[in-house]
């Protein structure tokens, strides 16, 4: 769950922390307070876009910090695959805005956009005006049934999606490989071309990195003849001023003398050393000078066959390896367009056994879809009732897309109907704003055991309700509050009675500026902030007891 949100320079908000517990929170206050901003502080800490108006006035940079505490094995599990490891059960996640860019940080580690925003999928579900709003979109009610059913549609959509793109691949080959004669005979001329260029040179592998380095020794022949020479010369024994020479010579002098001081001995047995290695060295010398034989018959064959392979590699391959390879796929080529009506049957074969595949797949898919579309429209029915849609009747319709897709060829839609004799129409078109934001609390609800995220934020949930409507939908919040966080923002008075805790955002005014605080109310502030909301600017003694009823009858809901 969120445990604790850190605010700094955003907006009105200097700087804001808030320690948030299970169950239901509510924030509360009043209009240009800063609520949305908390909320929006948020969204923007999960990846969401950013601006430099965003900043406070005068602040170099904006900061957001999320601590969560994530409890749950799958959901740890979820995070581990996505190389986040929770330390002490906690992820930290940050964002810092500099301008119109930001730093982003998980448990202090800088990450991509892309790799947050992934990490806080699997760690709060946020929803606003625009998530209610995406019920409008059609293509989002198919999404929705395959997250209820997705224990068993999850490995058919996995293994639908490789099938199709095999088959799609399939296709692909098969359009491309159907030709006229006339191209087909050029293509067979040219591969046969190619081949006979290729297999002339009868290729061996790693023969171009030998050869290279025969030639490269056949060209420096003269100067590896003459430097050797020089050092067999210098470190022998036949030319008065050698090396050999002038050691072999230092030597008898010093045995000459070794036997008048003894202490030479050790000198003499030193220089012996010395002259029985070079002699060894002058000795392996020559016998390498025996080996240089230059042959310009022998270097001219190496050139002309480096030419070749060169020529071949600078057009079929970058290594010899790679033009071998080049020879074995167009040998095969060239077979099946020798046999083309044959190659082209065995293709058209393979896509239709794939297609004959995809189609089990995609049936497969629709009958697990149908059923749980059944189970899904009854259950979001029952919570719509409960939302005080008394007389709904809700239906998820199916239809066949002219197409297979990755997901299958499903297109399904929700169909609503609020009255009582009225037809079940298309979602989209009937629903106002308030109706939606009870309709996705009542899919959310419904989806809530299905997942393993465990905090879930509602901003606007409250939009066009009131009265025993705003009553029904604090009592949802607070059932999916049993099971997981739950963060709203509300207007409501009958939605903050329900709060397990409640938070007001309040503006204030010191020297000059506007600052946004955030405060966690006790029982007694709470009552009051609740009389603040249904008594507006007058709050009496009566409307302190309707809060204080309205507190007392939400405990009870409760137990």
């Amino acid at each position: 769950m969120l445990s604790h949100l850190h605010v700094k320079n955003l907006a009105l908000i200097q700087e804001a922390e808030i320690d948030f517990a299970g169950g239901l929170n509510i924030l509360t206050g009043e209009t240009g307070a800063g609520k949305s901003m908390v909320i929006g502080s948020v969204g923007l800490a999960l990846g969401g876009k950013i601006s430099r108006e965003m900043l406070r006035e005068g602040a170099d940079y904006g900061l957001v910090e999320l601590v969560f505490q994530a409890d749950r094995k799958r959901q740890q599990e979820r995070l581990l695959e996505l190389g986040v490891v929770p330390e002490d059960g906690q992820v930290i996640i940050s964002r810092k805005i500099l301008g119109g860019k930001s730093i982003n940080k998980i448990n202090g580690e800088t990450v991509t956009l892309g790799q947050l925003k992934e990490t806080a999928s699997a760690l709060i579900d946020m929803h606003g005006q625009q998530e209610h709003q995406s019920l409008l979109n059609k293509k989002k009610h198919l999404e929705i049934l395959d997250e209820f059913a997705k224990e068993e549609i999850a490995p058919v959509k996995e293994e639908l999606a490789s099938v199709f793109g095999t088959y799609r691949s399939l296709e692909k080959r098969f359009r491309e490989a159907r030709m006229d004669e006339e191209s087909r005979l050029r293509e067979v001329s040219l591969l046969k071309f190619e081949l006979e260029e290729i297999e002339k040179a009868e290729l061996v592998p790693g023969e171009d990195e030998e050869l290279e380095q025969r030639y490269r020794k056949m060209t420096n022949a003269r100067r590896i003849l003459e430097s050797a020479g020089t050092a067999y010369r210098l470190t022998g024994y036949e030319d008065p001023q050698s090396a050999g020479t002038a050691i072999g010579q230092a030597l008898r002098e010093l045995q000459g003398v070794t036997s008048w001081d003894e202490g030479l001995q050790g000198l003499a047995d030193q220089l012996a050393d010395v002259d029985s290695l070079l002699n060894d060295f002058n000795r392996d010398m020559a016998e390498y000078l025996t080996t240089l034989e230059f042959s310009e018959e022998e270097f001219q064959e190496a050139e002309e066959r480096l030419n070749v392979l060169n020529h071949l590699k600078a057009k079929y391959g970058k290594t010899l390896d790679l033009v071998i390879k080049y020879q074995e796929s167009q040998q095969e080529r060239l077979a099946a367009l020798e046999d083309y009506d044959a190659y082209l049957a065995g293709m058209e074969q393979e896509m239709q056994e794939s297609k004959k595949h995809l189609t089990k797949l995609c049936t497969k898919a629709t009958e697990i879809r149908k059923r749980y579309g059944e189970m899904l429209s009854s259950a979001v029915r029952e919570h719509l009732v409960d939302l005080n849609f008394l007389n709904v009747a809700f239906e998820m319709r199916f239809d066949t897309l002219g197409d297979f897709t990755a997901g299958g060829l499903d297109d399904a839609e929700f169909f609503i109907s609020t009255n009582p004799g009225e037809p079940l129409r298309p979602l989209m078109k009937i629903a106002s704003g308030g109706e939606l934001s009870r309709i996705m609390l009542a899919v959310k609800t419904v989806l809530a055991d299905k997942d393993d995220i465990d905090t879930v934020i509602f901003d606007e949930i409250d939009t066009g309700i009131s009265g025993r409507t705003a009553q029904k939908v604090s009592e949802k919040m607070m059932l999916i509050g049993k099971n997981r966080q739950v963060i709203c923002i509300t207007h409501l008075a009958q939605i903050a009675a329900m709060a397990d805790s409640h938070f007001r955002i309040e503006k204030q005014v010191k020297e000059g500026e506007t600052k946004t605080q955030v405060r966690r109310l006790n029982e007694k502030e709470s009552i009051e902030e609740l009389a603040r909301i249904l008594g507006g600017a007058a709050i009496t003694d009566a409307v302190i007891k309707n809060a204080e009823e309205m507190k007392r009858l939400a405990e009870a809901k409760k137990c």
